[in-house]
């Protein structure tokens, strides 16, 4: 007699999240991430850019067009570079090009939130680490 082993879809993913799994929003650090200026330019004004790619590494999953990534994974970028960024295409080969680890400085961002000075020492960080 045969039988079957009933699986969640998630069982063999890197990514245990679904399309259920809501994502949080948070005003606040999104209005302190604006008024950052960008890792790669040091300009301002700067939109908060969500990360869509996913990283088993920071338990963060990916994200389609449809769904919007939790606050807490944006990075600043400007208009241009955010522009540049969809562009591209491949979200993460493009930060690789820029030098700069999003999920890193997204985690440390959020860390420091509210906290302007942090922030700028966060992002100029983010900048020396990229020019080395």
């Amino acid at each position: 007699m045969a039988f079957a082993i009933k699986r969640e879809t998630t069982a063999f993913s890197n990514d245990k999240a679904s399309k259920k799994t809501a994502s949080f929003k948070d005003e606040g650090h999104l209005a302190f991430v604006r008024k950052l200026p960008s890792p790669i330019s040091g300009q301002t004004p700067c939109d908060p850019a969500h990360i869509r790619a996913g990283s088993p590494l920071h338990n963060k999953k990916r994200t389609g067009g449809a769904q919007k990534p939790s606050d807490c994974w944006i990075v600043p970028l400007t208009r241009q570079e955010h522009d540049a960024q969809h562009a591209h295409g491949d979200e993460l080969e493009w930060w690789r090009l820029q030098g700069i680890d999003p999920f890193e400085l997204a985690i440390k961002l959020y860390e420091v939130s509210g906290d302007i000075p942090a922030g700028l020492a966060v992002i100029s960080g983010a900048t020396r680490k990229a020019k080395q």
